[in-house]
């Protein structure tokens, strides 16, 4: 498998040990998974007596897979399985973006868990700017969200309503206040991309989805509450890396990676007549998982990642058990950590609910 190279030379040094065991928890028909050349370009070998295509296109940094023969190589007929050009998630550039590969590991590693068929819907509670709900999207599933810096909110919403244009998808974007009891509380993205539907240039493209996106601005405890009842089928993050959701993050000093995903500005409070407070961490994820395990339907999976340096994953692992979730803890499942920088080393988890 020819691995696809990450524009960020930070995550492009991790992106072989990190697609091993990606391919290691996520394809039950290969063995023997080692890490190799195919001339200048990095590749992981497998042995397979058969092999699921569908698969091997949800693999993270999957770019072609051949199949050995003799001393040939005979590429596999691996199908796209992405419904919307790469560039929905790669157009955004700003200081803090979470890496594009990375989150496709996450939401495939998540999503690999969720025990129902797709398009399933993706909750982030931590939304910032929308990398995890866009990735979702491309992948055919719903995106939602909760998000606290009304900056970060504003960007995806002009975002969205700009591209979507652009690529001739018929669509809605329109943002609404939320209100309760006469008071408006924050506001909410709606958007909807309707890529089945023809065009005034384009014909229709039958089998295609519908693509629903639905995002809050608020403090992340209080996603039941925005939420009310609804229920999601996977809850994918990336935790801040520094300090909390709505306090000043650090940056990463390699642009393209994430500190703290651009999550929360200096000084801002959530909703729901929270005040601004500066937590660690653990307080945050002690406070915020409780409150994304009830928003999971039965069968569902929670993955996270965060900084090893901040929140140990013994830590990690016990606020998720508490939780009521049943994380993944073993052998492949804990060859994810990797050093993004001296004061970040990133690792992930995926829980499910029973």
């Amino acid at each position: 498998m020819l691995l696809n190279p990450s524009a960020n030379h930070v995550y492009r040094q991790a992106t072989v040990a990190l697609s091993c065991a990606e391919l290691t928890v996520t394809a039950p028909f290969a063995s023997e998974i080692t890490p190799c050349r195919i001339g200048a370009a990095d590749a992981l070998g497998f042995q397979a007596d058969e092999v699921d295509e569908l698969v091997l296109a949800a693999q993270s940094a999957h770019l072609v897979t051949f199949r050995q023969e003799g001393d040939l190589l005979r590429p596999l007929d691996v199908p796209d399985i992405s419904v919307m050009d790469d560039d929905l998630v790669t157009i955004p550039k700003y200081q803090g973006k979470t890496n594009e590969g990375f989150t496709r590991l996450l939401l495939h590693l998540t999503l690999s868990q969720v025990e129902r068929p797709g398009p399933l819907e993706v909750l982030d509670p931590l939304a910032g700017r929308g990398t995890t709900l866009l990735a979702a999207w491309r992948a055919s599933h719903h995106g939602f969200g909760v998000e606290a810096d009304e900056k970060a909110f504003e960007a995806l919403a002009g975002y969205l309503k700009t591209y979507l244009r652009t690529k001739r998808i018929k669509h809605t974007v329109q943002v609404t206040p939320v209100r309760r009891e006469g008071r408006t509380l924050g506001r909410r993205l709606d958007a909807e991309a309707r890529l089945g539907e023809a065009t005034h240039d384009q014909p229709a493209r039958p089998g295609m989805p519908t693509l629903r996106m639905t995002v809050f601005t608020g403090d992340t405890r209080d996603t039941a509450v925005l939420f009310g009842r609804k229920r999601f089928d996977a809850i994918v993050t990336d935790a801040p890396y520094g300090v909390v959701h709505g306090s000043e993050q650090q940056r990463d000093p390699n642009a393209g990676d994430a500190i703290a995903s651009g999550k929360g500005r200096a000084g801002q409070s959530g909703r729901g007549g929270r005040t601004p407070r500066d937590r660690s961490p653990q307080t945050l994820l002690a406070e915020a998982i409780p409150v994304w395990r009830g928003q999971l339907k039965a069968g569902g999976a929670l993955g996270i990642s965060w900084n090893t340096h901040t929140l140990s994953r013994t830590q990690l692992l016990d606020i998720i058990s508490q939780a009521g979730l049943q994380p993944r803890d073993e052998g492949p499942w804990r060859q994810f950590a990797h050093r993004v920088d001296a004061s970040i080393n990133r690792d992930l988890v995926v829980a499910t609910a029973p």
